[in-house]
């Protein structure tokens, strides 16, 4: 019987170039990944002035109860380069309103915000020719129904080909 050599590999530079690149491919593809998903998910928020926010806090959450004991539901609309918004009361009949305001914020910068200011369709319904862009948006809505602060409808919403999800 005649042994044969037992052949030992090397490390060569070539595995150390292999080493190298490999490493820093698989950090720069994780870089680009997560910078993508964070570009395209974030939905922070933005506040003026984080004090101040706080310190309106509980009458804003004793508003929105007592808004909520009025039982209303408001429809939102948006397609064909058309917004609309109407009221309707806890038995489903509409409320007369005087005047519509909609502010749409992007949730991650406030270049795109923009306030559109609608007409009267009927007493109950109003409407404005507006396009948001697509993407996420969040809707303040400042409905006068003639009470002593506006109806405040607020909604985080889904923009597709000009048209609401």
């Amino acid at each position: 019987m005649s042994a044969q050599p037992h052949k030992t590999r090397e490390f060569t530079g070539k595995h150390m170039l292999f080493t190298i690149v490999g490493f820093f491919a698989v950090v720069i593809g994780v870089n680009v990944t997560m910078a993508t998903l964070a570009n395209t998910s974030w939905t922070g928020l933005v506040v003026e002035n984080s004090y101040v926010a706080s310190q309106q806090f509980n009458q804003k959450a004793r508003d929105g109860r007592a808004q909520a004991a009025l039982g209303w539901t408001g429809k939102l609309t948006i397609a064909s380069g058309k917004v609309g918004y109407s009221l309707t009361d806890a038995f489903g009949k509409p409320v007369s309103l005087r005047a519509v305001k909609i502010l749409f914020r992007h949730p991650a910068y406030e270049a795109e915000d923009k306030v559109v200011t609608l007409g009267a369709d009927t007493g109950q319904a109003f409407s404005a020719q507006h396009t948001p862009k697509d993407g996420v948006w969040i809707v303040e809505i400042d409905a006068d129904a003639g009470q002593a602060e506006p109806y405040r409808d607020v909604r985080r919403i889904m923009i597709a080909k000009g048209a609401m999800l």
